[in-house]
């Protein structure tokens, strides 16, 4: 049972919003509903009635990272020295399918 079926709201889209005014639920009349999560101002995650959900991570201002539930990463996060030598590892074609090849 969604949240307006529950507090028996007729006026749609009814709308839940946080203590710094933003939006964190949604909700039509068909009992279509979306959910939102943020951090420091930022959404960083999104979740929707029909089970599509979305994820972000931020970085002054930018979003560097997001991930949603049909297997779409976009990754911008800055890499540790040990995953730029693994990247270059591999591109090389001396770390295939995790193993690392020997003379």
């Amino acid at each position: 049972m969604t949240i307006a079926k529950q507090l028996n709201i007729k006026t749609f889209p009814f709308i839940i919003k946080d203590s710094d005014w933003q939006e964190i639920y949604r909700e039509w009349s068909d009992g279509v509903w979306l959910k939102r999560e943020y951090a420091g101002g930022q959404m960083i995650r999104c979740e929707y009635s029909n089970g599509f959900s979305e994820k972000m991570e931020w970085a002054d201002g930018n979003r560097v990272y997001y991930e949603n539930s049909y297997g779409v990463i976009i990754d911008k996060r800055p890499k540790t020295d040990i995953q730029k030598a693994i990247d270059l590892l591999t591109k090389e074609g001396l770390i295939v399918d995790g193993k690392i090849l020997k003379n």
